[in-house]
C-alpha cells in the first residue's frame, strides 16, 4: 500500500471513530453561547493558529457568533512573548479582553497542553484563567487530550489511528469538526456562497 492510501486510510477510520454525540454537544454549547450573546476566543498554536483564524471567520460569517483569535494579533502577541513570556500570552489576552461567564473558550491543540512536558504552557495558562473567570471551556484536541481535556467542559478528542501521523490528522480533524459545526442546521444562521 501507498503512503497516499495509507493516509487516505487512517483519515477514514479516523473520521469513523470520531464521536459525534460529542460533536452535537459542542454544537449545542456554541448554540447557548450565542444565545446567551457570549464571544467564543479561539486559541491554538502553530498549525492550530491557523486553524484558529480560520475557524474565526466560520462563526463570525456563517454563525453569527462573536469570535477571536489571539493569533490573529501579531503585534500584540509578539509584544507579549517579548515583554511578558510566552507562557502568558493567552490568559493576560483574557484579561485584557474581559472575558467573563457569557463567553467560552475554545481551544484547538494536538497535545491539548501538558506542563510536566512543558508543552502548550499557554494553552494552559490560559484554561486557568478562562475557568477563574468562569468561561465554558471548550476544544478540538488530539492524543489523550492533555490538559484540555482534564478540565474543560466539551472537549472532542479526535481519536488516534496512527501514531506517527497524530499532528497532521488532529489538525485536520480541527477543520472537519468546525465546519460541521459552522454547517450545522441549529447553528448555521447565513449559507454559504458555494
Amino acid at each position: 500500500m501507498g503512503h497516499a492510501e495509507q493516509y487516505f486510510s487512517e483519515v477514514a477510520e479516523t473520521a469513523r471513530r470520531l464521536p459525534a454525540d460529542m460533536v452535537e454537544a459542542l454544537c449545542d454549547e456554541l448554540v447557548a453561547l450565542r444565545q446567551r450573546e457570549g464571544r467564543l476566543f479561539i486559541i491554538g498554536v502553530g498549525g492550530s493558529a491557523g486553524n484558529s483564524g480560520h475557524a474565526v471567520n466560520d462563526f463570525r460569517k456563517l454563525c453569527g457568533i462573536e469570535a477571536y483569535a489571539p493569533t490573529d494579533n501579531v503585534s500584540e502577541l509578539t509584544a507579549r512573548t517579548n515583554d511578558e513570556g510566552w507562557p502568558t500570552v493567552f490568559a493576560e489576552w483574557l484579561k485584557v479582553s474581559r472575558a467573563n461567564a457569557k463567553d467560552a473558550i475554545l481551544v484547538f491543540s494536538v497535545g491539548g497542553g501538558n506542563l510536566e512536558k512543558n508543552v502548550s504552557p499557554n494553552i494552559v495558562a490560559a484554561i486557568v484563567e478562562a475557568k477563574a473567570r468562569g468561561l465554558r471551556v471548550l476544544g478540538i484536541v488530539g492524543r489523550d487530550g492533555g490538559y484540555t481535556k482534564k478540565a474543560g467542559d466539551c472537549v472532542i478528542v479526535v481519536p488516534t489511528v496512527e501514531e506517527s501521523r497524530v499532528t497532521p490528522h488532529a489538525e485536520a480533524f480541527q477543520a472537519v469538526v468546525w465546519h460541521c459545526l459552522v454547517s450545522h442546521p441549529k447553528l448555521q444562521k447565513n449559507a454559504t456562497k458555494w
